[in-house]
């Protein structure tokens, strides 16, 4: 007996229940002496990708959604990148970052402890550390997949790159990652060519009216590593917060430019500013302040995001405009 070609499954059916094909595939057998049944449609599995960062490892979602960052240098390049973010530090967003200070992200703490009652209640799917939180990643890789994108200081640049591109594996933006680092590396070109005949420079941090000073390799070194602009000292202590100097040290290393960090400004302690303490008959002494080649550098920028991609571009572009002919 013949039988009847099957039919063409209706395509506004998703699946079928494991009776239903059961059922089938026995009349079918009954019929036919068919000894094989179309198999039940497998179940969709969300996609996942292995990524590597500062410490190990990590499976994570592709295009996750609930997302929680305590690295404010990632935050501002998945903000360039278009893609948001469930959580934040709050407490820790001066300037421009202010926009996430709203009732639209979850308080999760501070960029150096977690709160891990809001965290937790947060459902995160993905969530990064860096730096300033690099310590507790044990703790909050236990409730979600965690990654830390610290930068390296000793090759500050190319690991915010990398982890530029870690977020753009993650979250499928990879050519607009790729789009950014080509506009930062042209920027970097141009830099580099001014800095040849700009003479030398040197890196110094106010903080409650201390200076320190910092060189090549250091959390600020980029201005030396990547930009090529000549330190004035190669042996600068590559401390967290710089190597003490006073301002007798300024005036014998005697820089062609100061490049000035503004801490008490970046974290809003009130405590004096940079313009405050450099303006002193010594520092009047100096080549960098008859010539007027202080620069002030954004200090949200340097000191408390110091890292990510979008950002680096502004640092990039600072130093460009102050060694602009």
């Amino acid at each position: 007996m013949s039988v009847p070609a099957p039919r063409t499954q209706n395509p506004k059916i998703a699946k079928r229940s494991a009776f239903a094909v059961a059922a089938a595939a026995t009349l079918a057998l009954l019929v036919s002496g068919c000894t094989s049944a179309e198999p039940a449609p497998a179940a969709v599995e969300t996609a996942e990708v292995t990524v590597s960062h500062a410490q190990g490892e990590t499976t994570v979602p592709v295009n996750p959604t609930r997302v929680l960052t305590f690295d404010i240098a990632a935050l501002t390049t998945l903000d360039a990148l278009g893609v948001d973010v469930l959580g934040v530090p709050k407490a820790n967003l001066p300037g421009e970052l202010e926009k996430f200070n709203t009732d639209a992200y979850e308080n999760i703490g501070t960029l150096f402890e977690p709160d891990y009652e809001a965290v937790n209640a947060a459902n995160p799917d993905l969530i990064i550390v860096a730096g300033r939180s690099a310590a507790v990643y044990p703790e909050l890789s236990k409730i979600a997949p965690t990654i830390d994108l610290s930068n390296d200081a000793a090759d500050f640049a190319a690991s915010v790159i990398a982890g530029a591109e870690t977020l753009g594996t993650i979250f499928d933006k990879e050519a607009e990652v790729a789009a950014m680092v080509d506009s930062l590396d042209a920027s970097v070109a141009e830099v580099t060519a001014l800095a040849k005949d700009a003479g030398t420079a040197l890196i110094v941090m106010t903080n409650a009216g201390e200076i320190s000073a910092f060189g090549p390799g250091s959390r600020f070194g980029f201005l030396h590593d990547s930009l090529g602009v000549t330190p004035a000292v190669a042996d600068v202590e590559a401390a967290t917060h710089g190597e003490a100097v006073s301002f007798e040290f300024l005036l014998e290393t005697d820089p062609d430019w100061l490049f000035v960090v503004d801490r008490d400004s970046a974290i809003a302690s009130g405590t004096g500013n940079a313009h405050e303490v450099l303006d002193n008959a010594i520092v009047h002494e100096t080549s960098a302040w008859q010539n007027d080649q202080i620069v002030y550098v954004d200090p949200v920028a340097w000191y408390i995001v110091n890292g990510g991609l979008s950002n680096l571009q502004n640092m990039t572009d600072e130093v460009a405009t102050a060694l602009a002919p």
